[in-house]
């Protein structure tokens, strides 16, 4: 057992929160004028550099997703490898689906000066996130279970992540039906992640020393 892997796990996962919100937040909410295509086109030509740096921080996001999901089934792989192993496949799934989705914005750079395609390319970024939500949410299933059953990880924790997981699919599946209930799930039940993250920085140190003496009983 590699030394404070729980600590390693816990800062990489910290790490995706500032990328993740300037990545994949931060464009909708400061370039994007609902409403408004020609503000909107205005904003991203007056400021492309900041633009690019979404995108490339939004790549940054789904690299650093694949080291966390693999400090994690580290973690996790003594609890059960089965269901560690599924953790991995769904979030390494997310990932090409994320990154390729970039593409859409590299177009809308490509198309300013058409109102209807930058439209269309932002909507098909949105949709595309959406996509991707879905495997954001199915990864949370199988680590909440795994948080529920390691004995070095409150239960409670476990439970808030398979309540992340079913927030998050719910709202992409909304979406994707067009029904607007005026509720995001997710805004609500994205808990338990903050939640590991802390748990795992704080408590990283007793976390490894468990599962040293674990996998000594195992051998």
């Amino acid at each position: 057992m590699k030394i404070n892997v729980a600590r390693r796990a816990g800062w990489l996962y910290l790490l995706l929160i500032p990328l993740g919100v300037f990545g994949i937040l931060f464009v909708p909410t400061y370039f994007i004028d609902p409403g408004n295509i020609e503000n909107t086109i205005n904003k991203i030509a007056n400021d492309e550099l900041l633009f690019r740096m979404s995108i490339v921080s939004s790549l940054l996001t789904q690299v650093v997703q694949i080291f966390v999901v693999l400090a994690l089934y580290e973690l996790f792989k003594a609890v059960n490898k089965k269901m560690a192993l599924f953790m991995v496949i769904s979030i390494m799934a997310a990932v090409p689906i994320a990154m390729l989705n970039e593409l859409n914005y590299f177009a809308l750079l490509e198309s300013l000066g058409s109102p209807n395609h930058v439209d269309m390319y932002l909507n098909l970024h949105e949709y595309g996130v959406f996509i991707a939500q879905i495997f954001w949410g199915i990864w949370l299933f199988p680590m909440g279970w795994l948080a529920y059953k390691s004995g070095f990880i409150p239960k409670v924790i476990g439970v808030l992540l398979i309540i992340a997981c079913f927030g998050y699919i719910v709202d992409s599946f909304l979406v994707f039906l067009n029904v607007n209930i005026g509720v995001v799930f997710s805004d609500f039940t994205f808990l338990g992640e903050p939640a590991i993250v802390l748990w795992l920085l704080i408590k990283g140190t007793a976390i490894t020393q468990h599962l040293n003496k674990l996998t000594t009983k195992n051998i």
